[in-house]
């Protein structure tokens, strides 16, 4: 980013002028995407390509890419668009990204969790995760014998998921609501709704509404425990989680149930992943107003592993209350979990350690005026 985020557009450019022109462009990418995207969910499940992959050509990973940009423009700029267009427009589009993003992201997690047990019951030859030909000791669960069953366990339980969010997916794709929204994106190619405000020059209206989203992820970052993630590899994340309403006490001396650990992770958790939909917002708003945004394309990146991580550790938490597994099981189980909270805590430092440079860019200074 240069010392400002963003320049005013020329000053005989409209806001809806400039509105337009990315919305028609992103709706194309929508309309070109689809048919591709639709042709390779009628493949065999699994075949839907990762949207962090770097085979950015796939139709999936296209057509998800330009849903979440125009979901954010009618966000972000949402006071230069008619109302009910853009609120319908973007329940449609959380629709579809939802629906397509699921199978990708269980094959991102069977990847991750897979590749994570296979290190950790490494016998020490070669690490599968390292560079080439690099000698490393034994994993943690070298030779143990609950590994090969987790590893069952985690692939087949991780399979199944994969395969339903497939059969759905196919589903959905074959439905009126789908032809409803790229019909809804058709006319977006030739026409965007408009308010009259939109008239106006663009420096008047995309600048505040853009300073609006820069302000609210400022916000956010400043209820992050980042005093908490000035460490690398802090093993004792878990004990110091944020606070979290107390759990009744159980009843007649029973232990307490799993989901209140569960809880208090997710609560943990919840304002990481909130951070992350506000830094593409924000990402987004940058692209509409034609700057770049390559510290926050880095912020990106860091809190989708992230997530990453935190959703492969709750699969693999659910996975290990599976009825009648063995304690070998549920005991490698317990280390992959770790693996994967140590995974969350390093990205949390990655963050802790590119945000302080962010704000000196000069955009904090137009976002609170």
């Amino acid at each position: 980013m240069t010392d400002a985020p963003m320049t005013a557009p020329a000053a005989t450019t409209t806001a809806g002028e400039v509105l337009s022109r990315y919305l028609n462009e992103q709706a194309g990418l929508f309309l070109r995407a689809l048919p591709q995207a639709v042709g390779e969910a009628g493949a065999r499940p699994g075949v839907l390509p990762s949207l962090n992959s770097p085979t950015g050509s796939a139709g999936t990973g296209e057509l998800l890419r330009a849903v979440r940009r125009i979901g954010g423009a009618l966000h972000t700029f949402g006071a230069a668009f008619e109302p009910s267009w853009a609120q319908e427009s973007r329940t449609e589009l959380r629709w579809l990204l939802n629906l397509l993003a699921q199978e990708p992201a269980y094959l991102r997690r069977s990847t991750r969790l897979l590749a994570a047990l296979d290190t950790l019951s490494s016998t020490g030859s070669t690490a599968p995760l390292g560079s080439a030909g690099e000698s490393t000791g034994p994993g943690m669960l070298a030779g143990h014998q609950g590994a090969p069953k987790a590893r069952a366990l985690l692939d087949r339980q991780l399979t199944l998921a994969r395969t339903r969010a497939h059969s759905l997916v196919l589903q959905d794709l074959r439905s009126s609501r789908l032809h409803a929204l790229a019909d809804r994106m058709t006319l977006l190619v030739g026409e965007t709704p408009l308010v009259a405000a939109a008239a106006g020059q663009s420096c008047e209206l995309l600048l505040p509404q853009a300073a609006a989203a820069f302000g609210a992820l400022g916000q956010a970052v400043q209820l992050l425990p980042l005093q908490r993630a000035a460490m690398a590899y802090q093993g004792d994340a878990l004990h110091r989680l944020g606070v979290v309403p107390a759990a009744p006490v159980p009843a007649q001396g029973r232990p307490a149930a799993a989901g209140d650990a569960d809880g208090a992770l997710a609560a943990d958790d919840a304002p990481w992943h909130r951070t992350r939909i506000l830094v593409k917002r924000a990402r987004y708003a940058l692209e509409v107003c034609g700057r770049p945004s390559t510290e926050l394309d880095g912020l990106d990146q860091v809190l989708d592993r992230h997530q990453e991580a935190a959703d492969a550790a709750v699969t693999v938490a659910t996975a290990a209350r599976t009825p009648r597994i063995t304690p070998a099981t549920a005991y490698v189980l317990g280390v992959v979990h770790a693996d994967q909270r140590l995974e969350v805590e390093a990205a949390r430092y990655a963050f802790g350690r590119q945000w302080p440079t962010l704000p000196q860019h000069g955009w904090h200074e137009w976002a609170s005026a």
